[in-house]
């Protein structure tokens, strides 16, 4: 397959990498020096067993006159998503699949407005990276990615699973996507955001009584707001299941952690906001949700005010 990765942060670099085993890649990105680090040395992957590999997908900032592609995966932040389509529309075809496998849900609103209905890819995945220099990755684990269509018959995209699953990263079809979207969400807009505003890795937020009475409430009005949409979730399971992963990445350090680390825009409308948004829609209320985006924003703007007041 011809698939092109908008986006070459590190999970564009892990699943393009991996993806370039097989296919023929192209990770577009903003940022030239990063791209022609990549274009020279390829992309650098560590195992959490310590093994190491490198990759050779294409990389480039222009996509100006370039021919469709088979597969677009986007995996810049859910903020740039839009831009990221208006800058390369050559790579978009008729019969071109766009994907996200995005962090939160609803990203498939933006890309509608880039293809047909039955043209969008939603899913999650359970691989996490961490960019640790220029060109190089650090791949935290691993675990089963899903896809599913918004339209259609669900084996219809079965051919993109095999070339997942054939480049080693394991990917099955599911008709029920949006509830796997939904249990990646729980941990997300739970233990993963309180990272980002503890600045703690994920095992304090189980070890701690304080942050896991406060990951424990975001995690039940969640569930509570995923249940108003008929999607049938234990909360007890659910629970169970984001102390685990806590417990069984106690150091893993979370995207949202690094961008408020690093001054950065986080994706908190995106996770939070879209349990706020089904909150609104099905009317089960999220009001810790809604504190939750104001408080990472108002984080945001005070690393910002400090920037600009030099202080």
């Amino acid at each position: 397959m011809r698939i092109a990765i908008l986006g070459a942060g590190a999970m564009g670099m892990l699943v393009g990498g991996y993806l370039s085993r097989h296919n023929e890649v192209c990770l577009v990105d903003v940022n030239q020096e990063l791209v022609e680090t990549i274009n020279r040395q390829g992309v650098r992957i560590q195992e959490p067993d310590g093994r190491a590999g490198a990759f050779h997908p294409a990389a480039c900032t222009d996509t100006t006159g370039m021919s469709p592609m088979d597969l677009i995966i986007v995996f810049v932040k859910s903020m740039y998503s839009r831009s990221a389509l208006e800058n390369n529309p050559d790579l978009i075809g008729p019969d071109t699949f766009l994907m996200t496998l995005q962090n939160g849900s609803g990203h498939e609103s933006t890309l509608l407005e880039f293809t047909k209905r039955d043209h969008v890819v939603i899913g999650t995945t359970l691989h996490n990276s961490a960019m640790i220099a220029p060109g190089e990755v650090l791949h935290g684990g691993g675990g089963a990615s899903h896809i599913g269509c918004l339209e259609g018959e669900t084996g219809r995209l079965q051919f993109i699973a095999d070339a997942f699953t054939a480049c080693g990263l394991e990917t099955t079809c599911s008709a029920n996507v949006q509830k796997l979207i939904w249990e990646k969400l729980f941990t997300n807009a739970s233990a993963s955001v309180l990272t980002g505003a503890l600045q703690t890795p994920l095992g304090y937020i189980s070890n701690n009584e304080h942050a896991w009475a406060v990951c424990e409430t975001l995690i039940r009005e969640a569930v509570a707001v995923a249940n108003g949409d008929h999607m049938g979730f234990d909360v007890d399971e659910q629970l169970a299941a984001v102390r685990r992963l806590c417990e069984g990445s106690a150091g893993g350090l979370t995207s949202i952690y690094a961008d408020l680390r690093d001054g950065r825009r986080s994706e908190v409308d995106s996770i939070n906001g879209s349990v706020v948004r089904a909150s609104r829609r099905n009317g089960i209320p999220a009001p810790c949700h809604e504190f939750i985006v104001h408080m990472i924003h108002a984080l945001e703007e005070k690393t910002e005010q400090v920037r600009r007041d030099g202080r």
